[in-house]
């Protein structure tokens, strides 16, 4: 009996969408899908990203590809995270018109567009991208 309950335990968490974990975001940039909610046929998806670069960006773009559940590209778009001071965390929210949460089944960050600031090097918003989520939504990145 108490083997069965195991293995119920470890369906149900294998069940559940991968989590965002603590992670050491130590000369990364690290996004999270925190939340996606749907209101008038349009799906807010909010992310918190953290810089933890040693300087700041001014300008973070980042070109995404939204994925519907049937894994088909819904769209590809730009995400402006804007101007990210280091090791201080920030929410950012973005609509997605004409589209529910439920019908989406992945974010994938494709690169960065645009990466400006003072002292960066070559690459640093795409290179040390991490990302998670909090939702049913898969990030990949």
């Amino acid at each position: 009996m108490k083997r069965l309950g195991l293995s119920i335990t470890a369906c149900a968490v294998a069940s559940l969408p991968l989590q965002a974990q603590e992670i050491d975001v130590s000369g990364k940039i690290a996004i999270e899908l925190n939340a996606a909610q749907t209101a008038d046929a349009s799906c807010t998806l909010s992310f918190m990203v953290t810089n933890g670069l040693d300087h700041e960006i001014d300008k973070a773009v980042y070109e995404t590809v939204l994925f519907n559940t049937d894994g088909q590209v819904n769209r590809l778009t730009l995400f402006d995270f804007g101007t990210l001071p280091p090791a201080r965390p920030r929410v950012r929210q973005f609509a997605v018109q004409n589209v529910t949460c439920e019908a989406l089944g992945r974010v994938l960050f494709n690169g960065a567009n645009t990466c400006e600031g003072d002292g960066l090097a070559d690459g640093a918003c795409a290179d040390g991208l991490a990302v998670s989520t909090r939702t049913a939504i898969e990030v990949m990145g």
